[in-house]
């Protein structure tokens, strides 16, 4: 996506249309057009002739470029798991490590970067029906690997609004979930980790359309990317005009719902009853 962000840049200085662009490289308009957005792979070859064409002599810039190209090329750490995800998530999986603001409402369960261990297993062995004990141990230890990223040295913010139902909803036995109860109460206190509880007392909201998370990236020339999935599809959004509508719809659950002090204490009430 930077590569792409780049290149299309560098394509608007120049005056050159996509169609031109795509000619230079014997290719079309659409694929210089996924190229621009992230969504196909590079040859570094098309790379180079791109550079030539929008007129990027210096050898220090164009190299910058080109190895931006080849990191593009090489598998992420979660590619491994591929045989266990869905098609589509691997990608969320790429976003989701190289965002430094995640900003996400669930509803239907814990969200996957706070659960433990033991709600993480029983939250796939539901969505996984049939699957073998490996391939949910493997999915369990994707789900692990991924948390790292909160606790890493240079971890994103987290700002994570959870519906109540989803603190309220059993998955695993009642230990698991007073387990997870705890954890919520234990990583909201991380400096990096902003944790708010819509309360079912507050009636209707803004999430009313259901889950999502928007990602924001350090690099200036990325726009944000809202991320929806569905049950045998995922969506990714990133046209100005649909991510200002989500990130409204954020604004109005974080200030709707009770400060993370308030909701780390409504934790506390919820493991008191269970």
């Amino acid at each position: 996506m930077l590569l792409g962000s780049q290149l299309r840049r560098l394509r608007e200085a120049r005056g050159i249309t996509r169609e031109a662009a795509g000619y230079s490289i014997r290719a079309s308009e659409s694929k210089i057009s996924r190229m621009e957005l992230g969504r196909v792979s590079f040859k570094t070859r098309d790379v180079e002739d791109l550079l030539t064409l929008y007129g990027i002599t210096d050898e220090a810039e164009r190299e910058q470029l080109v190895s931006l190209a080849r990191e593009a090329n090489v598998a992420g750490w979660w590619h491994s798991y591929s045989d266990v995800l869905p098609t589509w998530f691997p990608t969320y999986v790429g976003l989701e490590g190289a965002a430094h603001l995640i900003r996400a409402y669930e509803v239907q369960f814990v969200h996957g970067l706070l659960q433990t261990e033991e709600y993480a297993r029983a939250v796939v062995r539901r969505g996984m029906k049939g699957a073998s004990e490996d391939d949910v141990e493997r999915r369990v230890t994707l789900r692990m690997e991924r948390q790292k990223y909160l606790v890493a040295e240079n971890a994103p913010d987290f700002h994570i609004v959870l519906d109540e139902a989803a603190l309220r909803r059993p998955y695993g036995s009642r230990e698991v979930m007073r387990g997870q109860l705890q954890y919520l109460v234990e990583i909201s206190e991380r400096s990096n980790v902003r944790l708010q509880i819509m309360p079912f007392s507050f009636g209707g909201h803004s999430g009313e359309g259901g889950s999502f998370t928007v990602l924001s990236f350090p690099e200036s020339d990325l726009s944000d990317v809202v991320y929806l999935e569905q049950l045998t599809s995922a969506l990714y959004l990133d046209k100005r005009e649909d991510v200002a509508q989500y990130e409204q719809a954020l604004k109005e659950l974080q200030q709707d719902s009770p400060g993370p002090d308030e909701s780390r204490d409504l934790l506390r009430g919820l493991l008191q009853l269970s």
